[in-house]
């Protein structure tokens, strides 16, 4: 749908979790090339739909996402702090008015570099020179440097309104000081309260149909405004004392998605199979590399290229399990927060199941980040108090990261695993007493 706005058109484009997502023509022709195009063949959640069957969606509908929330927060805080941006960053009205558009298009190409199936393929990516992995956040800046370079630079309204570069766009994906003073709105787009996982929470809970991931959105961005820093320190992203429970509320729903739906134990056996598969197709078993003479290569992996592969009979016994749905079976997993005794236990286990085990996983996520990056509240009756959000929320401060670990056998020896740890847990139960042991057999 499109609409005439002024001398300009606007397109709207429907959207299950946010009604309609508008776009001027500029985005418009970003969201044509080619380059954003090969979104609609990255799935959001890999093969989440082998264990959720709806959760089919992806990675562009999810980028047109993040624009909409990111320019409804940015327009939050711009009305409620226009203030602390002015005094303390320098913005006029006008600068204010010209970097949102900077910020929707950051947000539009954050994850224009995934590879196929998203975050489940990227422990493929090669090294850089330092021996350290790349990641997607790196590839998306290559892209918009190269693929998307015309676009962006040479459209009529940002030559007519703008004058932004590539450089501009790259610098606030990489977090680079680049970015100056918009460096500031990068938590928006990568930190603990960015639209990214504000959008990929409702998306993902809306098509996997579960209500782990729902949060109050209308009551973030209500709350929502900057921060003065202290200390010669810059404004920080926070929320007015009133909207603590908002912000609470988004960190125990990604707790929930995490736990419930992303390290749901079929899932991350598919993951295992995605990875060996992959590890197979691929040349060298890696994606190319984000540089200049590689980019067109990378671009070319999709899902739609996979699923051929797989189809071609390529992959090995990880590609068959995949086409057959024939997945590894969890035998063991330590607990969600393991202590020195719980993992002892675990290796246990994997020594009394030998070669039984083919895959040893790590379900690991930190929730929350307390000390400097802690969410900033602002007392509603006098401003100059600040406390973290782990003052207020019992439930956060006491949020402690997940370190479980998950072992794994073939379909055609789960029976056996789970004699063994069976034996295994009842030895246990008779050495400790009391004490009650779940081994999580399937």
């Amino acid at each position: 749908m499109s609409r005439v706005n002024g001398l300009h058109k606007t397109y709207e484009i429907r959207c299950p979790v946010h009604g309609f997502i508008s776009l001027n023509e500029w985005e418009r022709c970003i969201v044509d090339a080619p380059a954003f195009q090969r979104l609609r063949r990255i799935r959001q959640l890999a093969w989440t739909d082998q264990v959720y069957p709806g959760a089919m969606h992806t990675r562009f509908e999810h980028s047109l996402g993040v624009l909409q929330t990111v320019s409804m927060l940015y327009s939050a805080i711009a009305s409620r702090s226009s203030d602390v941006l002015k005094e303390d960053l320098g913005y006029t009205q006008d600068g204010l008015k010209r970097d949102q558009q900077l910020i929707r298009i950051a947000a539009l190409l954050h994850d224009v570099g995934h590879s196929p199936f998203s975050h489940a393929s990227e422990e493929l990516f090669p090294e850089n020179d330092h021996g350290l992995k790349f990641k997607h956040e790196q590839y998306s800046a290559a892209i918009v440097r190269t693929e998307l370079r015309d676009v962006i630079e040479n459209h009529p309204l940002n030559t007519a309104n703008y004058g932004f570069r590539v450089e501009d766009v790259a610098a606030l994906l990489e977090g680079s000081t680049k970015a100056k003073q918009r460096l500031f709105w990068r938590d928006l787009i990568d930190g603990q309260m960015d639209a990214d996982r504000m959008d990929y929470l409702l998306r993902d809970s809306y098509h996997a149909g579960v209500q782990y991931g729902r949060f109050d959105l209308n009551r973030v961005s209500n709350t929502i405004l900057a921060i003065r820093g202290t200390r010669g320190r810059g404004p920080r992203l926070g929320f007015s004392e009133g909207g603590w429970h908002a912000a609470e509320g988004l960190v125990l729903a990604r707790y929930f998605m995490f736990t419930q739906v992303y390290f749901h134990k079929t899932r991350v056996a598919y993951d295992i199979h995605l990875k060996g598969a992959l590890s197979e197709i691929l040349p060298r078993g890696k994606f190319p590399r984000p540089i200049d003479a590689e980019i067109g290569d990378f671009l070319a992996w999709d899902d739609w290229k996979v699923l051929g592969e797989l189809s071609a009979g390529r992959g090995g016994e990880h590609g068959k399990r995949l086409i057959n749905r024939d997945h590894y079976r969890l035998a063991y997993h330590s607990p969600e927060i393991s202590s020195p005794d719980d993992l002892v236990f675990l290796e246990l286990i994997k020594e009394k199941l030998g070669n039984l085990v083919v895959s040893i996983e790590e379900a690991s996520k930190n929730w929350y980040k307390t000390g400097a990056t802690d969410i900033p509240i602002m007392s509603d009756v006098d401003p100059t108090l600040v406390q973290p959000l782990s003052k207020f929320s019992n439930m956060v401060r006491s949020m402690k990261a997940n370190n479980q670990v998950l072992l794994y056998v073939r379909p055609e020896d789960s029976e056996r695993a789970n004699k063994i740890i069976r034996q295994e847990v009842e030895n246990e139960r008779t050495r400790q007493g009391t004490l009650e042991f779940d081994p999580g057999a399937s």
